[in-house]
């Protein structure tokens, strides 16, 4: 812990000493205090979920649920996306500050330079099924990259850890890209280094050997802003099971092969899935009425999917952004009788004047819109996860470095023990 202690809170248990713990107060947020000393009193403390409990110091992101604020190293959200790009926001992810003109060329220009990967992992994706789950496909290909770059894997070496953040964000792009092409059937393509970042994704998704894919810019540019705005976001379910693989002193590629696989779970990076799921089931605006009430209706499981978030009480402020490309998506590529868009339209009208979404603060959340873009593309809802998970990387691979840079402890959560007391063993043919 690096902040200097303010105040002390004092906690008593009945019948015995009262027990002095010291307070650390943030730079922004609430103040943390330190419950360490309670494990040598015989106590620990209880928190499923762990959504009281800070389990490390960062200085990436900072997230305020209530007011709506999500900043990178200071930075509000709303203006990256408005005024930078992907490859800037990792840039100053990685390395805490924006950088000059000059540095941030030196960094593009690297990234470009890695994003082919090792022409084994070819005969790899060949021992997929044609139907494997991509996300199954980029858990194992990711962690399968440290059996290829022996030579970066000193994670006490600042210039390896270096070398292996621009490595993974550099070739995530083509890992997914590749996944993707398996599904189909098709040849991977490979990158190309005039291309941007967004723009040569999508050129390895959709070009073919017979014949080029004319990236339009307003779709390289939403994509890009669904990379930035999902670039990082504090100490969620991924990021936390990164820190805690890193922990163990496992190698990046293999940790943020652990975070890909947290990532995975419908509750985490599926809820765009969820979003375009839920639109097909409701499937006409006439059908809106019947389940919003279902919705309403505390013995339904329905649940209206894209509003509300684990920590936003207030409107998620990438919502914002992601809702203005959406219009800009969909107007450049002349959708407008979309039955889904139709569907996803009125549900934001009614989620912004009905009573029952306003009391409980259940605004419109990225995963609406992004899933609705990505639709628009031509990306099937499968890879939807796998976009996540690349746009995601930067954040893992700051978190993981940080932690090793400020020294790092092995993760042992505690537990309340609910089982049986000691018993003695009963032999078999005496039971």
């Amino acid at each position: 812990m690096t902040q200097e202690i303010r105040k002390r809170a004092t906690l008593t248990i009945e019948g015995e000493d009262a027990i002095d713990l010291p307070v650390y107060s943030s730079n922004l947020g609430p103040d943390v205090i330190d419950v360490g000393k309670l494990t040598s009193q015989g106590y620990f403390t209880y928190d499923p979920g762990f959504v009281s409990t800070a389990a490390c110091d960062s200085a990436i992101t900072y997230i305020d649920g209530d007011a709506g604020t999500l900043l990178h190293r200071g930075y509000p959200i709303e203006q990256l996306a408005e005024q930078s790009d992907y490859l800037e926001l990792c840039n100053l992810l990685l390395n805490g500050e924006l950088p000059v003109p000059e540095d941030q060329q030196a960094f593009v220009h690297t990234i470009k330079r890695h994003t082919m990967v090792n022409e084994q992992i070819r005969n790899f994706f060949s021992g997929f099924r044609a139907d494997a789950h991509p996300m199954a496909i980029m858990c194992s290909a990711v962690g399968a990259l440290s059996s290829f770059y022996h030579d970066s894997l000193d994670i006490d070496n600042p210039e390896h850890r270096k070398i292996t953040a621009h490595r993974l964000i550099a070739k995530m792009p083509t890992l997914a890209a590749m996944s993707y092409k398996h599904s189909q059937g098709q040849p991977f393509i490979y990158p190309r280094n005039e291309l941007g970042y967004a723009e040569n994704f999508l050129h390895m998704m959709f070009a073919t050997p017979c014949e080029d894919y004319h990236v339009s810019p307003t779709l390289a540019r939403a994509m890009d802003r669904i990379f930035l705005l999902h670039a990082d976001h504090e100490q969620n379910a991924s990021t936390s099971t990164v820190r805690l693989a890193g922990s163990t002193g496992a190698n990046p590629f293999a940790s943020i092969a652990a975070g890909i696989a947290a990532l995975w779970g419908p509750s985490h990076g599926g809820a765009n899935e969820a979003v375009l799921d839920m639109l097909d089931e409701i499937g006409s605006v006439d059908n809106i009425p019947e389940f919003i009430a279902r919705a309403k209706d505390k013995n339904d499981p329905f649940r209206i999917m894209g509003f509300g978030h684990r920590v936003y009480k207030n409107y998620d402020p990438r919502a914002k952004v992601m809702e203005q490309t959406c219009a800009e998506v969909l107007e450049e590529l002349g959708i407008n009788d979309d039955p889904a868009l139709a569907i996803a339209k009125e549900l934001e009208r009614i989620a912004r004047e009905d009573e029952y979404f306003i009391e409980k603060r259940l605004y419109p959340n990225v995963d609406f819109y992004s899933g609705i873009i990505l639709k628009a593309i031509g990306i099937p809802v499968e890879m939807f996860t796998v976009i996540f998970a690349t746009g995601r990387t930067p954040g893992w691979i700051a978190h993981w470095c940080e932690m090793i840079a400020d020294g790092y402890k092995i993760g042992r959560p505690r537990q309340l023990y609910t089982g049986a007391p000691k018993r003695d063993y009963v032999p078999l043919a005496e039971r």
